[in-house]
């Protein structure tokens, strides 16, 4: 199986649309399958601390309208990427199929919200759920939920950045006992985890994804650049194709070095 990565550019354009095609175009040239948002209303956002350290501005300046969304789909057209996002309810994962997506992705704080995933997995051909800040016993509970044939749950540890000894990667053995299709949303800074996860045979690895990590907002600071796609990219065709069994005989390859090299030299004292 093949890994393939999706880029979250998430709400790092903060509603500029300028930036976020060109974060689009960006990811399309490091070879990402899916250019990845996020979508929300502002207005469904229940009270919290947000209303008072300033986040909610920064989320409704950060709210994708469906105009945008309109656009953004556009934009991954014309640079020939996959269109992807999140729906944190069911009215937007509503919104993302009355837009024609065949592709949705259930955040981690959504994994145990059962309304949205039985409304995504009745709705939608291909369906990612992650499941930071998930129980065991929540993990396998969404086993009974899932429809495990256009399934991909995905490990992750939901912390902003996350450090490498915090990435819990051997927890995805269990996920792999559940399900047919697992991947790795990586929140640890630059790409050496990622590449370790391939050892777990994963579907898809998604990074935060930036032009600029000196644009506002959090993500953006721990985010990936193009060249560091662009490398995980490599590294995964390099992977794939280092694997490819040819079988337990020596390859033809080295037939020159089997025939002229082999007992070069007398077994004389």
């Amino acid at each position: 199986m093949t890994t393939e990565l999706i880029a979250e550019i998430g709400w790092n354009h903060m509603g500029n649309m300028n930036i976020a095609e060109e974060m689009i175009k960006n990811a399309s040239e490091t070879g990402a399958k899916f250019a990845k948002f996020q979508t929300w209303k502002v207005e469904r956002l229940k009270n919290g601390s947000w209303d008072n350290d300033g986040r909610r501005e920064i989320y409704e300046k950060a709210e994708l309208s469906r105009e945008k969304h309109e656009f953004l789909i556009k934009c991954c057209e014309t640079h020939k990427i996959n269109f992807l996002s999140s729906a944190f309810s069911v009215p937007d994962a509503i919104l993302l199929k009355e837009l024609s997506c065949k592709s949705i992705k259930i955040p981690s704080f959504e994994c145990t919200n059962y309304d949205l995933i039985e409304y995504c997995e009745k709705n939608f051909e291909e369906i990612i759920i992650s499941t930071g800040t998930a129980t065991e016993s929540e993990v396998e509970k969404l086993r009974q939920k899932v429809d495990v044939d256009k399934t991909t749950i995905m490990h992750c540890v939901s912390c902003y950045p996350c450090i490498p000894s915090n990435a819990n990667l051997p927890r995805l053995n269990f996920l792999k006992k559940l399900f047919k299709r697992v991947g790795f949303s990586d929140h640890t800074q630059g790409i050496n985890v990622s590449c370790s996860s391939l050892f777990y045979n994963v579907k898809y690895i998604e990074k935060h994804f930036t032009t600029d990590r000196d644009l506002p907002g959090r993500d953006n600071k721990f985010a990936i650049l193009p060249n560091e796609m662009k490398k995980l990219s490599e590294f995964i065709k390099e992977y794939d194709a280092s694997n490819i069994f040819h079988g337990n005989d020596f390859r033809p390859e080295e037939k020159d070095s089997r025939q002229n090299y082999r007992s070069r030299f007398n077994n004389l004292t």
